[in-house]
């Protein structure tokens, strides 16, 4: 598993994402305190002086951003304008904490088979082999490929529940967003 730097994306972002912060499976409450600042970051000021090659990277970036301080409809906003796997990813996982988890796998449908999947199955096994993972989240350990239909059943059934599964879950739900979010990142500046 790649450590995750907040430095690695600008002051702008580092700002945003500092810290050990850990969303909920749900909508959670949006981050008022980062309000502002999310409303002043714009594609220009998220990525400084680098080139934009693919502005619809930028944009998932920014989809994720607001997505991890729980402003779900901003983030949504964002994310359903960008018509590519990526976008479709950062909707899927909207609509996973709303919650509506029927619509959450129909955007995980238009994923199909994303880039980051090896790297967040990984990840997800070796979270999961540091806990003692419950029965229903056995498949993290032994799925050869990441699923992530099995993944927003697991998060449905944790959700609220204030169990081992949930904390699991929210772990492995962070990863994934750090996963996408540095992939995206580098996806739109390369």
């Amino acid at each position: 598993m790649q450590p995750f730097h907040s430095q690695d994306y600008g002051p702008a972002v580092a700002a945003l994402i500092e810290g050990d912060r850990l969303n909920s499976l749900g909508p959670g409450s949006p981050n008022q305190s980062a309000l502002v600042a999310l409303e002043k970051l714009d594609q220009a000021h998220l990525f400084r002086d680098q080139v934009i090659g693919d502005p619809d990277m930028a944009d998932c970036c920014l989809s994720g951003l607001w997505l991890w301080h729980d402003f779900l409809d901003l983030s949504h906003n964002l994310s359903q304008a960008v018509d590519t796997p990526s976008g479709s990813y950062w909707h899927g996982i909207m609509h996973r904490r709303e919650p509506d988890f029927p619509n959450s796998k129909y955007w995980f449908r238009r994923v199909d088979d994303h880039p980051i999947f090896p790297m967040l199955g990984a990840a997800a096994k070796q979270i999961a082999n540091a806990v003692d993972v419950p029965q229903a989240g056995q498949f993290l350990i032994t799925q050869e490929t990441w699923d992530p239909f099995r993944f927003v059943d697991f998060c449905e059934q944790a959700l609220g529940t204030g169990t081992e599964s949930e904390q699991l879950a929210r772990q492995i739900a962070r990863q994934e967003w750090q996963i996408l979010f540095s992939y995206c990142y580098q996806s739109a500046v390369q």
